[in-house]
């Protein structure tokens, strides 16, 4: 017996099969050897000090996801031996949720919660390579100029990077635990701010998340515009990351030209909501602001130019033999590697796995209008700059496509309260401009949440940055670190 579940959508939690141990594990392990991914996998304790593991499982070509639970003690055998893409699923739950993934190769520290007797931030055990000419670099966890805080160790040889590992946890948010009771007047502030970069993803798997609990239809215009919004976000994020790898390379015509687009594109989100963050635009129900005629004509003619633009500083990097010769063979990650270690977004499809959940798990306007994964084999950092190019096309087309066509009606469905439904389990997912987002959420009996889990796509991501830089040269890193420009913040929850 299993669950399915479509994106987004709440079910009781008496439906979800709870599976022995065994059993669990088992199902796991079958649907990832078949091609599927554990996009979501926490344990919530029990009022009997019991815990219950909960996993969520996509299987390729479905649209659907798998919904799953056991009931353990403190501890379980790990899944991670014979699993590496929940590892780090195996060391959080290790971490802060009082449970032992025994056998688990190394429960290093996550994120460093404040608890008695807990490792201050970090604090922890480095792998360690020896041998004749064998040294460490330290980078961080303060950095040169204004980026969050994160921690890198290299092992090197001579230029050469054995292993680099990477330790999170400095920012010290504890946004999930401030989301249990809710949702409340602070809920929606904390989805607008828990990736500042990626605030319509966020919000937009928080809304779709509630909506689906409290049985909320959204009008189909509302969703149109929820997509424009997500979409302008994609290219404002893709443009300058663009601009910001010319800039790593010193190649300053794209870095200087991108950097003043991205400030257009962000200027077209202001227009739709008047912040160019989009904070205030999606709201449970749909979205506090409509398009009326001039400001949609007003957008489409800004889109055609920053298009025309674009186009232009993108295509000087492909036409430069020195910027395809620093790009080309850096940073390469396998399709085998990415499949191994759950990697999503652009980093993923760089390197030939075709996965999008706007096509694979689509929601909203992306269930009537898809844009098409794009997708490159290399794995390296021109593999993940290119897809970022050719998702810019793309979604620049499907914004162009969706205002010329804006369905009519409202863009609120105008729920006066925010009922929730008790004691079910939703699960929301959205492609943002990293890729994945998973929000999951448990009701208790009066309808109020009880977990929370956010899974940001750089919660996934940040182990293939470390593999990335395998047998590459230490003065590549801000490079390929650019290449997959991950959010600390998103991580550190």
């Amino acid at each position: 017996m299993n669950t399915t579940l479509r994106n987004p959508e709440a079910i009781r939690l008496a439906d979800i099969p709870l599976l022995d141990i065994a059993t669990f594990r088992n199902r796991i392990l079958t649907a990832v050897a078949e091609g599927g991914r554990v996009n979501a996998l926490f344990c919530h304790e029990q009022e009997d000090q019991a815990h219950q593991l909960f996993a969520l499982l996509a299987h390729p070509g479905q649209n659907t996801l798998e919904g799953i639970a056991a009931r353990i003690g403190g501890e379980y055998p790990a899944l991670t031996p014979e699993c590496p893409q929940v590892h780090l699923f195996e060391r959080e739950m290790a971490e802060s949720g009082g449970v032992t993934p025994v056998g688990h190769p190394w429960l290093k520290p996550v994120r460093f919660p404040a608890r008695a007797g807990g490792p201050p931030v970090g604090h922890m055990d480095f792998y360690r390579v020896d041998g004749d000419e064998v040294h460490e670099v330290a980078v961080g966890p303060v950095h040169a100029g204004i980026i969050e805080p994160g921690h890198f160790r290299f092992q090197c040889h001579g230029e050469t990077v054995l292993h680099l590992e990477i330790s999170l946890g400095y920012q010290h948010r504890g946004v999930e635990r401030a989301l249990i009771g809710g949702p409340d007047i602070r809920t929606l502030h904390y989805m607008e701010t828990l990736a500042g970069d990626t605030t319509i993803g966020h919000t937009t798997a928080y809304c779709q998340l509630a909506e689906a609990l409290g049985g909320i239809r959204v009008p189909l215009r509302a969703e149109a515009l929820r997509a424009v919004a997500l979409e302008l976000e994609r290219l404002a994020n893709h443009t300058g990351d663009l601009g910001a790898l010319a800039a790593d390379i010193g190649f300053l015509p794209t870095s200087a030209y991108c950097g003043r687009i991205r400030g257009d594109f962000l200027n077209m989100s202001a227009l739709l909501c008047g912040s160019r963050f989009s904070r205030g635009l999606v709201r449970p129900g749909g979205v506090a602001f409509d398009l009326e005629p001039v400001r949609r004509a007003e957008l489409q003619k800004r889109l055609l130019a920053a298009q025309r633009d674009v186009t232009g500083a993108v295509t000087l990097l492909w036409s430069n033999p020195s910027v395809l010769a620093r790009f080309e063979d850096t940073g390469r990650l396998s399709a085998t590697q990415c499949r191994e270690l759950g990697l999503v977004g652009p980093a993923t499809r760089a390197a030939g796995v075709d996965q999008d959940v706007r096509a694979d798990l689509p929601h909203g306007f992306y269930r009537f209008f898809q844009i098409p994964a794009a997708a490159m084999t290399s794995g390296d950092v021109f593999g993940r700059a290119y897809v970022r190019w050719l998702e810019i096309q793309r979604s620049i087309e499907f914004i162009l496509n969706t205002l010329s066509a804006l369905p009519g009606g409202d863009v609120t469905a105008h729920p006066k309260t925010l009922k929730l439904q008790p004691e079910a389990l939703a699960v929301s997912l959205v492609e943002g401009w990293r890729g994945e987002i998973c929000h999951v959420a448990l009701t208790g009996p009066n309808g109020r949440f009880t977990r929370y889990k956010v899974f940001d796509a750089s919660f996934h991501n940040w182990l293939g940055l470390a593999l990335a830089m395998r047998a590459g040269q230490i003065s590549d890193f801000p490079l390929c670190n650019k290449s997959f420009n991950l959010s600390y913040c998103g991580f550190d929850l």
